[in-house]
């Protein structure tokens, strides 16, 4: 099998093919021959800055080729995704069965990757905020995967000022498409009016001016990779706090509660009430190419790896168009419609 690895820490061109043995599932383990394969920022940082190299993660869905001792509710045949933790760039990948989910028939192995974990972050950041009806909330990195789904979490929540933060003006019409009110970026010397929720995917050296956009009493939700500093006076001064988050929590300590809002994202898919937006389908010989673009801060939603390169198609081109009726078309088709 074909499967990408990188031996030296650096941009995408560390990254290359190669010829790897089919992987044999152990136990409570399924073999998933990948269809497609979610990008993540941590695993874009892992290859630039990580301490050493190792295997990449991601989100992998298809169909299961094998399952290993003690697997149960799950058989061969069954599509299904997972986050995958090792070697998740591969035309073979190995999802443990409490991190693996069915796959609707109606939804494509694109739809599981774009909706699944990022979806369950959005809902859970979103929920950790101790949102009310009528609060308002801001979301960084409001055009990434995780981002176009909080703001659609949060519109549909009852917010009455949605506010998404961009790193660039060219996807202000993308944002707002998705229910976003404001537009603000990061170079910006105000964020606007202070609100009650900020959700933080990102970290680093702008968490400080995401809890300055706080109001009074206002929550900070911390779930990047990222890290940052955060300076208690700015907590002391408006009676904020902040608050982390991580699925992989929810998922290993309250697994009713991460199966039910799994199912929930499914259904809300179904309805048409929350939709994933995809960037770019690109082949996993490709994969550089896909580091380029979230190192670049140009996607416009998820990042997807394909193993079937007959298949592809790419928003690149449309969404890097500086001209908002450029990208019309790929704000107003979101996938699996």
């Amino acid at each position: 099998m074909r499967r990408v690895r990188y031996e030296v820490n650096g941009g995408p061109e560390v990254l290359f093919v190669e010829q790897a043995e089919v992987p044999e599932p152990g136990p409570a383990e399924l073999l998933v021959r990948a269809e497609a394969i979610g990008v993540t920022l941590p695993a874009v940082r892992k290859v630039r800055e990580g301490a050493e190299p190792g295997p990449l993660g991601g989100e992998v869905a298809g169909a299961v080729a094998a399952v290993g001792e003690g697997v149960v509710g799950f058989a061969v045949g069954d599509r299904v995704t997972g986050l995958c933790f090792a070697h998740a760039y591969a035309e073979f990948a190995l999802l443990h069965q409490a991190m693996a989910s069915h796959v609707p028939d109606r939804a494509t192995a694109v739809d599981a990757v774009a909706l699944v974990r990022s979806g369950l972050v959005a809902r859970g950041a979103y929920e950790a905020g101790h949102p009310v009806t009528g609060d308002s909330v801001l979301v960084r990195a409001a055009a990434s995967a995780v981002g176009t789904l909080a703001l659609q979490y949060a519109k549909a929540g009852g917010a009455s000022r949605v506010v998404a933060a961009v790193s660039s003006p060219d996807k202000a019409a993308f944002v707002r498409a998705l229910g976003a009110d404001e537009v603000v970026l990061y170079g910006d010397e105000s964020w606007g009016d202070p609100v009650d929720v900020v959700l933080d995917g990102v970290g680093g050296e702008l968490l400080g001016p995401a809890v300055r956009a706080l109001g009074q009493d206002g929550r900070l939700v911390a779930f990047s990779s990222g890290g940052g500093t955060v300076e208690a006076y700015e907590l002391l001064v408006r009676g904020a706090s902040v608050i982390g988050f991580q699925m992989a929590a929810i998922a290993r300590g309250r697994p009713e509660l991460y199966a039910r809002w799994r199912d929930e994202l499914w259904e809300r898919h179904r309805s048409g009430a929350l939709q994933p937006r995809v960037h770019a389908e690109i082949p996993l010989a490709e994969a550089g190419r896909s580091h380029e673009i979230i190192e670049s801060r140009r996607n416009l939603g998820k990042v997807v790896l394909v193993t079937d390169a007959t298949e592809i198609t790419d928003a690149t081109d449309a969404t890097d168009a500086t001209d908002a009726s450029d990208i019309t078309d790929v704000i107003d088709r979101p996938h699996g419609s």
